[in-house]
């Protein structure tokens, strides 16, 4: 296939698939199963002025139905406030470059110094970093920071309670860094205490990962945990969704070590499964371990406020065999876009969200069950927004039902359990019409 405006001549060409060491193009791709490889020029069409290409794409989008988004299991449809878009396209602070040459990147380093410190309050942890790719990504690295952390501990536990996106991610690291992970019971919807104990008692666990909130939208409870978790010599770790921490309990309250989690609840647009933005916590203790950029204020040769970045040397970033992690460098846009969201909504307009969304996600589980169709799958275990119901009728047909509706329903998990969220952004008029169309069922 001809690409005009790629630069490379056949001699570039040849040159790079000697350095692959394959004989052609065609080689070179033969992994990929040749069902799934285009063998057909892109059909792109003829060229197009400006106007009928904003024309093209307008009626496009028009045959899209936007749904309402009551579906959550680690990713939330929540309010973006236009000047947060505004601000991220300003000069000084538009750049995805690691901001090494302090004297051109305050602005840059400014928002990272920002935004740790308003994650450091959130988890109530004494350092954060910026950033990681995503929650999953942000608590793969934990596990192995936990593991290399005490090398006669090296078995890294993690409860069934996880989401199950975040455990697929920690077998696959695990998996290429030789890590043993161990999953600890679920009991009743919520970590068994019991069985992590006897975990515990075993001496070589160098890890705990739990989850708050849980995959069942479940708050648990973890007191006594860290004093067990620390006596066995290992690092507790809690994964959260960052604005329930506006709320809940947070991290750093519980006596965890590190706090991991997905910075997408705060006002990341949900934009087909990313970009998104994984945070990492810590105690100072471990501030020289963890992955990701980390940016101090100081002061310059006149006296001004400053910032730099610091605690790390240059190959944390560029040289694989000595850094800490290779995604340090991703996503300061997503990191500055969470750190403007969070100026402007505040401790109360966090808390807010978080009150909304919940009132909404009581009432509809509330009148779900008055239904006779749905009923709670734990009802006795408390929830913030989100919950998972066990259904009477098949899941999927309620899915299509309220898809017709123009409602997305939530995320089955069993083909008689679905997962429901309920954010500020949902109405009255959408709850309503969600519980009307499952009534009539």
């Amino acid at each position: 296939m001809s690409h005009r405006y790629f630069p490379h001549t056949d001699e570039d060409k040849r040159i790079m698939l000697e350095k692959c060491g394959v004989g052609s193009i065609e080689a070179l791709f033969a992994d990929i199963p040749a069902e799934l490889r285009l063998r057909r020029p892109y059909a792109l069409g003829k060229q197009m002025s400006e106007v009928e290409v904003r024309d093209f794409f307008s009626r496009l989008s028009a045959r899209c139905t936007p749904l309402a988004c009551f579906a959550g299991n680690g990713h939330y449809d929540r309010y973006t406030p236009s000047v947060v878009t505004s601000m991220l396209s300003r000069s000084e602070f538009l750049t995805s470059y690691t901001p090494y040459q302090p004297e051109i990147s305050q602005g840059t380093l400014q928002y990272i110094f920002e935004y740790q410190t308003m994650m450091a309050r959130l988890t109530g942890m004494e350092i954060s970093n910026a950033s990681l790719y995503d929650g999953a990504t942000a608590t793969a690295e934990a596990m192995i920071l936990a593991s290399g952390n005490s090398r006669k501990r090296p078995r890294v536990a993690y409860s069934s309670t996880l989401c199950d996106a975040v455990v697929e991610t920690l077998r696959t690291y695990a998996r290429y860094h030789g890590i043993d992970i161990v999953a600890i019971p679920e009991d009743g919807g919520v970590t068994s205490v019991e069985a992590l104990q006897s975990l515990l008692a075993d001496g070589n666990i160098g890890g705990v990962i739990l989850p708050q909130p849980n995959k069942y939208g479940i708050i648990e409870d973890f007191t006594g945990l860290s004093d067990a978790i620390h006596a066995a010599g290992a690092l507790f770790i809690i994964n959260s969704v960052a604005i329930d921490l506006a709320t809940l309990r947070s991290p750093g309250e519980w006596g965890a070590d590190i706090a991991v989690g997905d910075a997408q609840s705060l006002g990341i647009p949900l934009s087909f499964g990313g970009p998104y933005l994984g945070y990492m916590a810590a105690g100072k203790s471990l501030m020289r371990k963890l992955p990701g950029r980390i940016v101090g204020a100081t002061v310059d040769a006149s006296g001004q406020r400053t910032f730099v970045l610091t605690l790390q040397a240059r190959e944390q970033h560029i040289r694989r065999e000595k850094a800490t992690s290779n995604i340090c460098s991703n996503q300061g846009l997503m990191a500055l876009f969470v750190t403007i969201y969070m100026s402007l909504m505040g401790d109360e307009g966090l808390r807010k969200v978080n009150s909304i969304s919940a009132a909404g996600a009581h009432y509809l589980a509330r009148e779900l069950e008055l239904t006779g169709k749905m009923r709670l799958s734990f009802p006795d275990r408390p929830f913030l927004n989100e919950f998972e119901m066990t259904t009477s009728i098949p899941a999927e047909r309620i899915i299509d039902a309220l898809a017709a509706k123009d409602i997305l329903a939530g995320v089955a998990t069993a083909p008689d359990r679905l997962l429901v969220a309920v954010t500020e952004m949902r109405t009255a008029d959408e709850i309503n019409r969600y519980i009307s169309t499952v009534k009539a069922l």
